[in-house]
């Protein structure tokens, strides 16, 4: 899988968990510490984001970090 390939995946596998959840983008956001447009680059795909930013969103979901890479090879 290639490194741009990976970045769609797991910011599908994000907004796929956000949505489960009920969340808006607005309150990711806003829970998590990231600005709304960040949350919206990471979920499609646009930007390779942080370990650490990952972190941020998985204790906002209440989620572990491993959880965005299920179904991911």
């Amino acid at each position: 899988m290639t490194k741009e390939k990976l970045v769609i995946a797991v910011g599908k596998r994000i907004r796929h968990i956000r949505t489960d959840k009920g969340l808006s983008i607005e309150k990711l956001a806003l829970l998590s510490g990231l600005s709304y447009s960040q949350v919206i680059r990471i979920e499609n795909g646009k930007i390779n984001t942080s370990i650490y930013q990952l972190h941020l969103i998985a204790r906002t979901l209440k989620v572990g970090l491993m959880e965005f890479f299920e179904g991911v090879d």
